[in-house]
């Protein structure tokens, strides 16, 4: 450990949730929505994703004390078909949101063996990956993708147009478990730059880029007008490839429900202007479940999943000490190693939240 970096404080997963949800209902949380949100935050800490864990609730709780992030929404269908929805979260919390939009979606898919819903006017919802592995329990395939601040800029430019649109897969499987894909279109996510920054670290070459498209190798560059690169990094690479997922994503999440879309989603960090002209209504998602047995049988289905997991399991490693992993594996089994630890959050962090704990009396 360098000087730089700061020390780690461990938090049982119980405590954390208790003063996470204190301080959300301090400040008019519902403590339903409360738990929920602290559910989402730990989750991405189990599976050892901080970097849209606990290091996101200043950020939420700065947003809800200045009014940008209503306590309280009345979450509420604005259009439907019989497997479509649009849903309008009132500025909620994304998780909260989010958790509602993604049953509305597996409800659907209930009945019409496929839902799909497009969500507007919502806010940060932490790790895709926690919606679209709702979908598992009920033998569906998830599907979870969010836009987010304009940080990134598109292949051949210096202009920050969109997020770092996330997008998660989760399909089930039999005796194997299940797949999930989780993961940023952008060469790196924001809260990875933001961890990297407060331990005094450089990033690689490849990952930014200042504000005049010269390449840089420092995490805070985002605060000096820099910007994230695509994933792919550049042109040669294939950023052009990364730049087309997440313009995918922007449109499902935005377009397709009234949201607002590329430079015209919400910024919820402080060294981004206030946007001086609106399109659309909030940060976007999109949200989809699949039934399985609307395609084949579940045995069948979970067979070929197993056998296709195996396949690639199999493959033979370019080292001897490595082994080639299934999407979601990483996270699996952080999270059943992480599961009965303390989790470790930075001293830096633990301090930004033990003060907010004492501004609301709520105990740390």
């Amino acid at each position: 450990m360098t000087k730089k970096q700061f020390e780690a404080k461990d938090f049982s997963k119980e405590a954390l949730e208790e003063i996470i949800t204190g301080i959300l209902k301090k400040l008019g949380v519902p403590e339903k929505d409360s738990r929920i949100t602290a559910d989402v935050l730990i989750s991405a800490e189990l599976r050892n994703i901080p970097s849209h864990g606990l290091i996101r609730l200043p950020d939420y709780i700065g947003l809800l004390e200045n009014g940008r992030i209503n306590p309280s929404p009345a979450i509420k269908t604005i259009h439907e078909t019989l497997s479509t929805a649009v849903i309008d979260g009132d500025g909620g919390l994304g998780t909260v949101v989010a958790v509602k939009s993604m049953e509305t979606a597996i409800e659907k898919a209930k009945t019409a063996g496929t839902g799909w819903v497009a969500v507007r006017n919502s806010n940060h919802y932490g790790i895709a990956g926690y919606y679209s592995m709702m979908a598992l329990k009920h033998d569906m395939t998830g599907i979870s993708m969010t836009n987010a601040n304009p940080l990134v800029a598109p292949t051949f430019s210096k202009d920050r147009l969109y997020g770092t649109n996330p997008i998660s897969v989760a399909i089930p499987a039999g005796e194997q478990p299940p797949f999930v894909v989780d993961m940023a279109t952008s060469a790196i996510a924001r809260g990875k730059l933001y961890i990297k920054q407060i331990n005094g670290e450089k990033v690689k070459y490849g990952y930014v880029q200042d504000k005049e498209g010269n390449p840089s190798n420092e995490p805070g560059i985002l605060t000096e007008g820099g910007s994230i690169l695509p994933l792919g990094s550049s042109y040669e690479y294939g950023s052009h490839r990364g730049y087309c997922m997440a313009a995918t994503v922007d449109i499902l999440s935005s377009i397709f429900s009234g949201a607002g879309f590329g430079p015209f989603v919400p910024p919820s960090v402080p060294f981004l202007d206030p946007l001086k002209e609106k399109d659309g209504e909030g940060i976007g998602h999109f949200f989809g479940a699949l039934r399985i047995d609307a395609f084949q049988s579940k045995e069948e289905f979970k067979k070929r999943m197993d056998k296709w997991i195996e396949t690639f399991k199999n493959a033979k490693p370019t080292k001897e000490n490595e082994r080639v992993l299934i999407p979601g594996d990483p996270e699996r089994e952080a999270e059943e190693k992480n599961k009965n630890q303390p989790i470790n959050i930075s001293e830096k962090l633990s301090g930004k939240i033990k003060t907010i704990c004492e501004k609301y009396n709520v105990d740390f």
